[in-house]
């Protein structure tokens, strides 16, 4: 049976009280699932408040993003031995917002997969088109070559991976691949991965995933979770969708 996962993309929201009572509720109402474990993924300043919040419960944590460098003169940078120090299991890497509007190539994503491997974090590689890229019928050479640059990097870990499809145009617009459309890239995704012996890694969707649109979405063969934006702020709605 394929590993399931739902994971909570805080982006650049929270303060230490709005953490706390989103914290605290999450831990008192989720009754774990044993196949569907959830994280957050909350902005580098708040990993210790989600360390003391969510150590010793079902709950995991992990960061946004991270320095593909292990340390050295890159300020403003995390490196991935830092995450270590905040227990992260998880980071994401390469989210849309990463690549189109701070400059994550794919070979910058690649290296950033590599040093979290290295450091024992799980990344969760984010791949997906923009509209125009599925206008113009390319999605699926989009997606692969996002996920292959990646795999070339880390093909003896490729197991060690989670990966999140996230169609550019569903992030935050309130629009969303229908379950069909998800399933189709999720398929060729699920293809490419059996190819570099990592079949069986989480497969998440993410692009405006509610609770009304969860349950359809996580019904299809290759979708075993989400990445979850917005609806991850609510306690209640991140859980309703983590139950779907």
């Amino acid at each position: 049976m394929r590993a399931k996962l739902v994971v909570g993309n805080w982006k650049m929201n929270g303060g230490l009280r709005a953490n706390a009572a989103l914290l605290a509720a999450l831990t008192a109402e989720w009754n774990p699932a044993a196949d569907r474990p959830i994280a957050v993924c909350v902005p580098f300043p708040y990993l210790g408040q989600a360390q003391a919040a969510l150590t010793g419960t079902p709950i995991a944590w992990g960061a946004q993003n991270v320095s593909e460098h292990a340390s050295g003169a890159h300020t403003g940078e995390v490196a991935a031995s830092m995450l270590v120090d905040f227990g992260c299991r998880y980071a994401l890497v390469g989210h849309s917002e990463r690549r189109q509007f701070y400059g994550d190539t794919d070979a910058g994503v690649a290296a950033k997969a590599a040093a979290l491997l290295a450091a024992g974090v799980t990344p969760i590689v984010c791949v997906g088109e923009t509209l125009a890229e599925r206008e113009a019928g390319t999605t699926e050479a989009v997606v692969l070559r996002q996920l292959d640059a990646v795999l070339a990097v880390v093909a003896a870990q490729a197991a060690q991976l989670v990966v999140a499809y996230e169609p550019v145009w569903a992030i935050g617009t309130g629009r969303t691949a229908s379950s069909e459309q998800a399933q189709a890239v999720h398929a060729t995704l699920r293809a490419r991965l059996a190819a570099a012996g990592a079949a069986d890694i989480p497969l998440l969707y993410g692009g405006s995933v509610k609770a009304d649109n969860a349950a359809a979405l996580f019904a299809m063969p290759d979708i075993d979770g989400g990445l979850i934006g917005g609806a991850s702020l609510k306690a209640g709605e991140f859980l309703a969708i983590a139950r779907a």
